[in-house]
């Protein structure tokens, strides 16, 4: 039995905090987990810019509410949900994604959440787990589910080294030299095409 495992943001929705970023003005905030890989450290730095200007969640949600899936990302879940089931994980947080996942015809996302204050300021971050995307394919593994990964940022690596089949998806070039052992993509029917071959 597969379970196959994706990552979101660059994946199958546009990069959140790129998209806060060019609407906010705020260019530091268009780091992410392609150029941090400490998403602690990424985080902790995010909300304290966040603080600095005076930003909320709803801030934050607002451009979220104008964010449409990546071209043919819709059509390439619902092609790959009739072949295997399929997990969304993100790092990202439930108060992000759950609007996302409406316009994607409702996958399965297993994500963390944000601590938000009374003000409406956003004070921390809860993570489901240590290295939740090694942790929860390894999971899926202990029950007897084989699993296959992509995704297209430092903190996809994990999950797709422990998968028995792993592929890079719209990365980064340096990600790419890295990493010369997994295939990397840049359509969803060549990503889909090696998804089926490794069912």
């Amino acid at each position: 039995m597969n379970i196959v495992c994706l990552d979101m943001e660059g994946v199958l929705v546009p990069e959140i905090w790129i998209a806060f970023a060019e609407e906010s003005g705020i260019p530091e905030l268009r780091r992410t987990t392609r150029d941090e890989p400490d998403y602690d450290k990424l985080m902790r730095w995010r909300i304290d810019i966040l603080r600095q200007h005076g930003l909320g969640l709803t801030d934050i949600q607002n451009t979220i509410r104008r964010i449409d899936p990546l071209p043919g990302a819709r059509e390439f879940l619902d092609r790959l949900r009739t072949k295997a089931q399929v997990v969304i994980l993100s790092d990202t947080f439930e108060q992000f994604g759950l609007p996302l996942m409406e316009k994607l015809n409702w996958p399965t996302l297993l994500c963390n959440t944000l601590e938000v204050g009374e003000d409406g300021m956003i004070s921390g971050f809860r993570m489901r787990c240590s290295h939740s995307k090694l942790t929860t394919v390894r999971a899926f593994q202990s029950m007897g589910y084989d699993t296959i990964a992509s995704g297209d940022s430092y903190n996809d690596l994990e999950m797709i080294r422990a998968s028995k089949a792993g592929f890079l998806f719209r990365t980064t070039e340096q990600i790419r030299a890295d990493y010369p052992q997994y295939p990397a993509f840049e359509e969803y029917d060549d990503l889909l095409a090696a998804i089926e071959q490794a069912l």
